[in-house]
């Protein structure tokens, strides 16, 4: 009788523990529906809109007046650039940030101010950065430009990089530099030629993520590059750029105008999706 109880009493917690298993997937696959509902719908809206906008004229005309044609290339251009900029100035220090942090000095005071600094970097938000550099350089030097907006997205980069660097670092085993220090490597050799080269996929899908980021970040470039109408290739003069470009467009209230920051969205979405697939290739390619 003991046994046949406590076989009751088993066949009872199964049962129960079988209902919360079905109540627990059936939300996670609720939730996980609600939230590609949304994806999908913004996508879709994006593609209707987006791609009627899309003529030669968007990519080889300057941003219009209202109510006449035009395109987007000095914005599209304005927006290379920064980001390119930005990436070039942020990813090396994110990097070398990264390997000091794994490599030379992974539980010292430096080291936990640096990750508690890079902590509060991610999280901030962009605004926040935007309004430092306008204090920082533009307010001193009395003028928008295109290195300002640069600076801006730079700060945004490093700190992904940072933690991107210091995570596929970490993942390295141990018995790969004890095997290339046991041949007699110096430390900087060992990091360039073992951990660096082991962790290249991780921290090149990291420096991705990053350009992916700023690439429609709006707010930072508000106070630093600011805008312009025309084709500037100076980065020391106010420079246009997509995001804001359609910042002003969509709030306007002229069709022309709101057909092209529609335009624009795509293009953001078509780069920032694409940059997204190949991270992901990278890292699956890795694994």
């Amino acid at each position: 009788m003991n046994g046949l109880q406590q076989r009751d009493v088993r066949l009872v917690k199964f049962a129960r523990r079988k209902r919360v298993n079905r109540i627990a997937l059936t939300l996670s696959l609720a939730a996980m529906a609600f939230g590609l509902f949304w994806l999908f719908w913004i996508l879709l809206e994006t593609v209707r809109l987006g791609v009627g906008g899309l003529v030669l004229a968007t990519f080889t005309e300057m941003t219009p007046p209202p109510n006449e044609a035009g395109g987007l290339a000095n914005a599209i251009y304005g927006s290379l650039v920064m980001v390119t900029a930005a990436t070039f100035i942020g990813t090396p220090v994110g990097i070398m940030a990264g390997i000091y942090l794994a490599e030379y000095n992974p539980k010292g005071w430096l080291a936990s101010v640096t990750r508690f600094v890079n902590d509060i970097l991610l999280s901030a938000p962009s605004i926040v950065i935007g309004l430092f550099i306008y204090a920082v350089v533009v307010a001193r030097f009395k003028s928008f430009s295109g290195w300002a907006g640069a600076l801006a997205l730079a700060l945004i980069v490093i700190p992904v990089v940072i933690r991107t660097t210091e995570n596929m670092l970490q993942l390295v085993p141990a018995g790969l530099r004890e095997a290339a220090y046991a041949l007699g490597a110096p430390k900087w050799k060992v990091i360039l030629g073992i951990t660096l080269r082991a962790a290249r996929a991780g921290v090149v899908t990291g420096v991705l993520l990053a350009v992916a980021r700023v690439a429609g970040e709006t707010a930072p470039l508000l106070f630093t590059a600011l805008s312009n109408q025309f084709w500037t290739s100076d980065l020391s003069q106010p420079m246009a750029s997509l995001p804001v470009t359609i910042y002003k467009f969509a709030m306007s209230p002229y069709e022309n105008w709101q057909k092209l920051a529609w335009a624009g969205v795509f293009l953001i979405t078509v780069a920032v999706l694409g940059l997204n697939i190949l991270a992901r290739v990278m890292t699956r390619s890795k694994q």
